[in-house]
């Protein structure tokens, strides 16, 4: 089981640094956590131009963090490169597909980490780790030289072990970002089916302690944007990595390939028809958020779950806010149990500033509830 695909160690005055292996450091090859695309794989000729703001603060690189085979998972497991060990208990899974950058923050490896989300991937592990991701506004960070998984909804983002560690991640891939000053005025909490009760508790405590207001929203639309977002997903995955699956599929494991398949039987017309459900999806969004400029769910709707389970399961909250193009901030909730839950703040485009404000009062709060 590992961290790492690639220990690198690189010198540095700035802070430790671990990058996702599905992002190109000069040098080195970027494998995407697949056996068939490291076989094959050179060296990156220069850097992701995501990492110049990295290398202008003489960040040092500590590694190539795994994930989950090409970024295409919730669980981190990987047949091929190990399974990184959840810190908080090594019996689950450490949440994908940024499995390696969640537990390296988590373990105190990195100061900060690079990941990507695409449907919950910074934002999953972070749930599953104890720790905090941020998913940047879909375009705000340039995804040039890292391994497409679904374009229309790949970014690129922060993660570490708090909220001050996020913003600091943050202005390495946006020199000049800061917080906000304030906090949201209002939270929109946004009550979805099928969520574990102590999960929803958890983080009902947390904005009480917070004191600030909170008000109930609904989000009707919700279902018909989550079906929209999976079908823009696989189609593209199946764009961005089909060629590796006809290469050598049985090279591929197991559930990504299944992924692949379903891609596979996605035609254009429906991808065309899940994009154009962004539109009504983000007005609603926007309605909402004109009532509470900060949206409240959970990032997961159920604690991670054992590793030996036949087929691991995540139960994502998270693929809604990348078909809308928002940024999402998750963030730890105590549940006066080992596990905590994650909740998941959303805003509108190019709000991380809000967000991490926000995020930094709930995450007193649940500091002086642990």
């Amino acid at each position: 089981m590992s961290t790492w695909i690639l220990r690198l160690d690189q010198p540095g005055r700035g802070p430790r640094v671990a990058i996702k292996d599905l992002i190109d450091i000069a040098g080195t090859p970027t494998t995407a956590g697949c056996r068939v695309l490291a076989d094959m794989a050179e060296p990156a000729p220069v850097d992701a131009t995501c990492l110049a703001g990295l290398r202008a603060a003489d960040a040092a690189f500590v590694g190539k963090a795994n994930l989950h085979e090409l970024a295409c998972g919730g669980t981190g497991i990987n047949s091929h490169f190990g399974t990184p060990v959840n810190p908080l208990d090594p019996t689950r899974i450490p949440g994908g597909s940024s499995s390696g950058s969640a537990v390296a923050v988590a373990t105190g490896e990195a100061d900060i980490a690079i990941g990507t989300d695409t449907a919950g991937s910074i934002r999953t592990p972070s749930a599953c780790c104890g720790t905090v991701g941020l998913k940047p506004t879909w375009g705000r960070v340039s995804t040039d030289g890292v391994w497409p998984l679904a374009p229309s909804l790949d970014t690129v983002g922060p993660m570490a072990g708090d909220v001050a560690g996020v913003v600091r991640g943050m202005a390495l891939l946006e020199p000049g970002f800061v917080a906000a000053t304030d906090a949201a005025p209002v939270i929109g909490r946004v009550r979805l089916p099928h969520v574990d009760p102590e999960i929803d508790a958890a983080i009902d405590r947390v904005l009480a302690a917070s004191e600030l207001e909170v008000l109930e929203i609904e989000l009707p639309g919700w279902e018909r944007a989550e079906q929209a977002a999976w079908a823009v997903m696989f189609y593209e995955v199946w764009q961005s990595d089909g060629a590796l699956y006809e290469r050598n599929p049985f090279g591929i494991g197991k559930d990504v390939r299944r992924r692949l398949r379903e891609g596979r039987d996605i035609t254009r017309l429906m991808h065309e028809a899940g994009l154009g459900e962004r539109t009504p999806w983000r007005a609603e969004l926007a309605a909402a958020m004109e009532r509470a400029p900060v949206l409240a769910w959970p990032t997961l709707s159920m604690f991670p779950t054992p590793l030996d389970e036949a087929a691991p399961n995540t139960r994502r909250t998270n693929i809604v806010v990348n078909l809308a193009g928002h940024p999402s901030l998750a963030l730890p909730a105590p549940t006066g149990g080992p596990l905590p839950a994650s909740v998941q703040l959303v805003g509108p485009d190019n709000s991380e500033d809000l967000l991490c404000a926000t995020g930094a009062v709930l995450e007193a709060a649940a500091r002086s509830l642990a």
